[in-house]
């Protein structure tokens, strides 16, 4: 029924829900209520039409796009019991199988299935461990709507093929030349499970082992994969190619200082400044000294004492990190798929360019261009923008912050926060019509609750505070014309 007509409520508004009744009855508000209503309606914008968007009218207001809804109470009850409180669901126990290679090989996985369709993730080991370092985490995705895949790659755990630890040098190479082949049996078989959708699949690896075939199985399934997750190690030559390319691809790259294969930090390092997507994220464990170099991880089964602090040992030391991999991948695969919002130190190239002399102008065009082939993308963090202009405002130079103001306005249309911010800037600038317009378009976003305040925060101080100053300027505007 969205978007017919605007739906009469019997709730008096207000500006937040803070202290709405929770019985179900409608909000009142005393004589000089205006009531909500809901939905937008054929003569709106389509991004105004949901059920969040809220205006407020006197109730003996009539329009053509105004209209209600009807209900009928159900015989014997006034009002329908409070549901109990819905009981938390365990996440189902993995599904452990078996899938067999072109040499016949068997391959052995756990599958943790999610409770509705969704995305999927494939989680590859580090040389030191096998797939059940991955259970917590593969669990955790599930119950948060991800259908996950760990694997046994063919020489570990419960694989087949010679032990990895007992080859030969010769055994090891190839072996390793199996991996991309058995990790494909192995990809197909997740996107082929039902509920999964198979054009949007994350991947993540631990250690040389699993960062590497992990950037590898992205760089053959690039259409695919919408995410990655790389914990201790580094990549080839082709792989580091192919994040520099892959700049639709969001990255989140996880070190510790005091990891038992020095130099696995500046690796990681390398890892992140090579890629470009302006979403990657860098999480880096800080200690008081490096571990020293002992031997090499490709070739180490049990050469170097584990310290914790490589790959997923660093879920012992730091319960933390899957929370962090499970928001990454709900993030980047469920609520903007392929898409992480804008890091300021990943996005550092653009924002030292936008603060130089026709910086503004080259970063409008290069964001107008990446627009053209992902209509969601973002080249900067709006905050950090915002921060830029404000500096440009305290200065007294209302001009250039007029200049930063639009361009961020450019890639944050739908933000209060930044419509209120030109507002200032135009007021500043003596431009009282396109303040007045734009303080107007900062209050009419608050208003319809169709969006977020701004990209970075929605609190309802911060949408108090840019209420006030967009009705400041108003006012101000007011009072000039007296």
């Amino acid at each position: 029924m969205v978007g017919d007509v605007w739906q009469w409520t019997e709730d008096c508004y207000a500006e937040s829900y803070a202290n709405a009744p929770t019985d179900g009855s409608a909000s009142e508000a005393g004589k000089d209520c205006l009531r909500v209503d809901r939905g937008g309606s054929w003569l709106y914008s389509s991004w105004l039409l949901r059920s969040a968007t809220r205006e407020r009218n006197p109730a003996g207001y009539r329009d053509v796009i105004m209209g209600l809804r009807l209900a009928k109470t159900l015989q014997g009850t006034e009002r329908p019991a409070p549901a109990s409180a819905p009981q938390a669901q365990q996440p189902p126990a993995a599904r452990v199988i078996d899938l067999k290679t072109s040499d016949g090989t068997v391959l052995k996985g756990s599958y943790f299935a999610a409770a509705k369709p969704g995305p999927g993730v494939l989680l590859l080991h580090q040389i030191n461990r096998t797939r059940k370092a991955w259970d917590d985490l593969g669990a955790q995705l599930a119950a948060a709507g991800i259908n996950t895949l760990t694997l046994d790659l063919r020489g570990f755990g419960e694989s087949g093929g010679p032990p990895y630890d007992k080859a030969t040098s010769e055994g090891m190479s190839q072996q390793r030349k199996m991996w991309p082949g058995d990790i494909d049996v192995v990809w197909q078989y997740l996107v082929s499970q039902p509920g999964v959708k198979r054009d949007v699949i994350g991947v993540g690896g631990a250690g040389a082992l699993g960062v590497d075939n992990s950037v590898e199985t992205a760089r053959r399934h690039s259409a695919e994969v919408k995410s990655l997750v790389l914990l201790s190690r580094e990549t080839l030559q082709d792989g580091l190619q192919f994040l520099r390319q892959a700049a639709q691809l969001p990255e989140l790259f996880v070190v510790a200082d005091d990891d038992e294969y020095p130099p696995t930090v500046e690796a990681m390092e390398l890892l992140y400044v090579t890629a470009s997507n302006p979403g990657k994220k860098f999480v880096h464990y800080s200690a008081s000294q490096d571990a020293p170099w002992i031997w090499y991880e490709p070739f180490d089964i049990g050469k170097v004492p584990a310290n914790g602090s490589h790959g997923t040992d660093l879920f012992k030391i730091h319960p933390e990190l899957s929370g962090i991999i499970v928001d990454w991948f709900v993030t980047t695969l469920i609520k903007t798929p392929g898409h992480a919002p804008a890091d300021t130190v990943a996005s550092a190239p653009i924002l030292n360019q936008i603060r130089m002399p026709g910086g503004v102008a080259q970063v409008t065009q290069q964001l107008t261009e990446a627009r053209r082939r992902d209509p969601k993308a973002q080249l900067f963090p709006e905050i950090t923008v915002s921060i830029i202009g404000q500096d440009h405002m305290r200065a007294g130079e209302p001009k250039l912050a007029l200049e930063i103001f639009k361009l961020n306005l450019l890639a944050y249309p739908w933000s209060a926060d930044a419509n209120d911010n030109l507002a200032d800037a135009y007021l500043a600038d003596g431009q009282k019509d396109l303040a007045r317009q734009y303080a107007e378009k900062a209050l009419a976003l608050l208003d319809s609750h169709a969006a977020p305040a701004s990209s970075w925060t929605d609190t309802e101080p911060y949408r108090g505070e840019i209420r006030r100053d967009a009705q400041k300027i108003l006012k101000k505007l007011s009072e000039r014309q007296r």
